[in-house]
């Protein structure tokens, strides 16, 4: 008896699956393309394949869902729905993707949103429920005005001094650019 209960710490409890995030939902059939960067972020490994991603991909402090269960108590099964993000999006800090949803191409999903419906490419989407609120290539432009008119700083905030911190602080009114 004590013998099993010592294999079952030492296999059950402490086993560690030591594969990144991504290789373990490849491993649950996810499509993953290239240049793909999943950030602290929480996606549904139990539906992974379900899911699919596109190139050149930004996830940062998420969730993306392939499944529901909010109703499998009162009827016996969960909602499912597949996951697709296209190519070049970016999905901002704490965001949510429910099941069933398509995000487009060239798609930017502001920091905070729940996506809950499709959105076309070429958008910017921000909000709980997410709506489109502009073009892609109108966020572009806008930004690229604020590039010349707006402070920016060449070296990227965690590998600043403590002067240039200060100073960037000081000169940062309403928004600047870091890279």
């Amino acid at each position: 008896m004590i013998e099993k209960i010592k294999w079952f710490f030492k296999v059950k409890l402490f086993k560690r699956d030591i594969r990144t995030q991504i290789e373990r939902l490849k491993g649950n059939g996810m499509i993953i393309g290239e240049n793909v960067h999943i950030l602290n972020s929480t996606i549904d490994e139990g539906h992974a394949f379900l899911i699919e991603i596109g190139n050149d991909v930004t996830i940062t402090n998420s969730t993306i869902l392939a499944h529901d269960a909010s109703i499998k108590k009162d009827l016996g099964y969960s909602i499912v729905g597949n996951v697709k993000i296209g190519n070049r999006v970016f999905i901002g800090w704490g965001s949510i993707v429910l099941c069933g949803v398509t995000i487009g191409d060239d798609v930017v999903i502001g920091a905070g949103s729940v996506v809950t419906k499709d959105i076309p490419s070429n958008s910017i989407a921000v909000g709980n429920p997410a709506r489109v609120v502009a073009s892609k290539d109108e966020f572009i432009d806008r930004h690229k005005l604020g590039l010349e008119t707006k402070p920016r700083y060449e070296v990227y905030a965690l590998y600043k001094t403590e002067t240039e911190k200060r100073k960037m602080k000081e000169e940062i009114i309403d928004i600047g650019y870091d890279m």
